[in-house]
């Protein structure tokens, strides 16, 4: 699980950026409700992402790679807007695959923002970041949301983990986490979520 120096560092380098997407983006989703702070599970609609991966450090590689994503999005947003195709303000997400197997200086961190499944092609703005355009598959998931600092996740993923289990299923995917507030916030959010299956 990122740490507080870690992300505080990777979401504070990418704030004006999302700034500028939300400020640029369309009405935020109407069906979309925050979760509550306990465990839940339900079925996820898979989501088209702009992405760009990163690899090592994410206080280092994060700051460097992350703002890219933005950049390609806020160009495509006022061609989409002309078809009557609005962008959701969704907030930033990253799965990171290998964060509880390897040292942070190998860490895979898979970051992706929301964009609309008519969208195709992504215009590469920031050279030497490539941002692809993936699916993310979803499922059944289970998530809970957290309140307060990133270091203090430990409890929230340990009482989701619980819940996945008396439930009678199991993790399936990558950890995944949503980050519903920007760098600075005196109240963070965040969402972790996992795929689950049934044993």
């Amino acid at each position: 699980m990122p740490q507080a120096n870690i992300k505080d560092a990777v979401l504070f380098s990418i704030a004006i950026s999302l700034v500028l997407f939300l400020g640029c983006g369309g009405e935020k989703t109407e069906e979309y409700v925050a979760p509550e702070p306990e465990p839940e599970m339900f079925d996820m609609p898979s989501q088209k992402m702009a992405v760009v991966y990163t690899k090592g450090d994410p206080s280092i590689v994060g700051g460097q790679k992350v703002p890219a994503i933005f950049a390609s999005v806020n160009a495509i947003i006022p061609y989409y807007k002309e078809k009557g195709i609005e962008f959701p303000r969704d907030a930033l997400r990253a799965r990171w695959p290998d964060l509880n197997y390897l040292p942070r200086e190998q860490w895979t961190g898979i970051w992706g923002l929301p964009i609309p499944f008519a969208v195709d092609s992504l215009p590469q703005k920031t050279e030497g970041t490539e941002v692809k355009i993936e699916v993310w598959e979803y499922g059944k998931i289970a998530q809970i949301l957290h309140l307060g600092p990133y270091a203090n996740e430990g409890p929230s993923i340990e009482r989701l983990k619980d819940f996945i289990e008396r439930s009678g299923y199991e993790i399936i995917g990558t950890h995944e986490e949503e980050y519903l507030t920007l760098p600075g916030a005196p109240d963070p959010k965040t969402i972790i979520r996992y795929r689950i299956r049934e044993k």
